[in-house]
């Protein structure tokens, strides 16, 4: 078979529910595995490795920081960040260090001693020429997290306590960073003009075995916000990429009802997430994005788990026509070369439509 599509047709092809020559392919890595892939198949840079696997994929783009000095180790939010090494020294990890609003009882407190970034300064003059760098790529802006962002702000247990014993802070700062990513994807989308065909609007709302929160909370917290930039995605002619890891199958039909267009990752190792019935049951209106388990078959598996895995998400996720295949999360740096390889090997032999 041969390819009649770049990889930006081959990827909005499939959101506009048309036709593709094949079934998209997706890459998400830590960035130790792509800088090994590209040593071992001598590649110079990522476009290449994608065009030498067949990756069709998704690259991010979004504006450069150009705001006041910042302390090392800290962010715009003034978060403070500190690096984790691998055990094995292979590769490493950046985690919040302190939280900013940690120490405060009251909106009024956070008011009158933090200060919140201001859009300003960020150089969103630098999203063309990125637009420009990967044209045959599909590309989405860059992402925002509202409630794991207040997460890092507030410390995680005192963010989660505050849905229930301090909603007037919990409300006031999610408004603020919902407030934050509106401006942002505006002004993303406004450079971009009209190529930037996804952007990125998540939060993870489940754990292994259930939901992180109670659907009562994300009605009042979280969806309202979300709804917002769903719809303001939307006015701009664009679709919403929609992250939520976890057991969060009780949720779909409600994030459906959001507007969302694109979910990603299914796990369907946790609970309930069983890709049969979601392919089933909600194909016609959902494409689904991932879903090659990155837990247990890509790191430990064998090529054959890879690519029995691979041919069956073809098959039950794909079921309806909307599918881009790929990992469930990034790769990891203990994932054999040989399976990642089974992975975008399998998927391009068996999936031309």
């Amino acid at each position: 078979m041969k390819e009649t599509m770049t990889p930006r047709e081959r990827v909005l092809a499939v959101l506009n529910r048309e036709k593709p020559d094949r079934v998209p392919m997706d890459y998400w890595g830590v960035p130790e595995v792509a800088t090994r892939l590209m040593k071992e198949l001598n590649c110079q840079n990522e476009i290449e490795l994608c065009r030498k696997l067949h990756i069709d994929r998704i690259f991010v783009i979004g504006p450069k920081y150009a705001g006041p000095a910042l302390a090392p180790g800290t962010d715009a939010f003034g978060l403070e960040w500190r690096t984790i090494r691998y055990a094995d020294n292979a590769g490493e990890y950046e985690e919040v260090a302190s939280s900013p609003l940690g120490k405060f009882n009251s909106v009024q407190e956070i008011e009158r001693e933090y200060t919140w970034p201001s859009i300003d300064w960020w150089d969103f003059g630098v999203v063309p020429a990125l637009v420009e760098k990967y044209k045959d790529f599909a590309v989405r802006g860059q992402k925002w997290d509202a409630m794991s962002l207040y997460c890092y702000l507030r410390g995680m247990e005192r963010a989660f306590m505050d849905l229930i014993d301090a909603p007037e802070i919990a409300r006031y700062c999610l408004n603020k960073i919902f407030d934050f990513c509106h401006t942002w994807n505006q002004r993303i989308l406004e450079q971009g003009q009209g190529q930037i065909k996804i952007i990125f609007i998540s939060d993870d709302m489940g754990t292994q075995e259930g939901l992180l929160m109670s659907p009562r909370q994300l009605e009042e917290f979280i969806f309202p916000g979300m709804k917002r930039l769903i719809d303001q995605v939307h006015s701009a002619g664009a679709f919403v990429f929609h992250h939520n890891d976890g057991a969060i199958l009780p949720l779909i039909p409600r994030l459906i009802e959001l507007g969302i267009d694109i979910l990603n990752p299914i796990q369907w190792r946790c609970k309930g997430m069983d890709r049969e019935v979601i392919g089933r049951d909600f194909g016609d209106r959902l494409i689904f994005h991932g879903g090659v388990d990155n837990q247990h078959t890509l790191p430990f598996g064998s090529v054959k788990d890879v690519r029995e895995e691979v041919l069956y998400n073809l098959r039950v996720l794909g079921q309806k026509g909307g599918y881009i295949l790929g990992p469930c999360h990034n790769i990891q740096v203990i994932t054999p070369t040989e399976n990642i390889l089974a992975l975008y090997q399998t998927g391009y032999e068996a999936g031309w439509c």
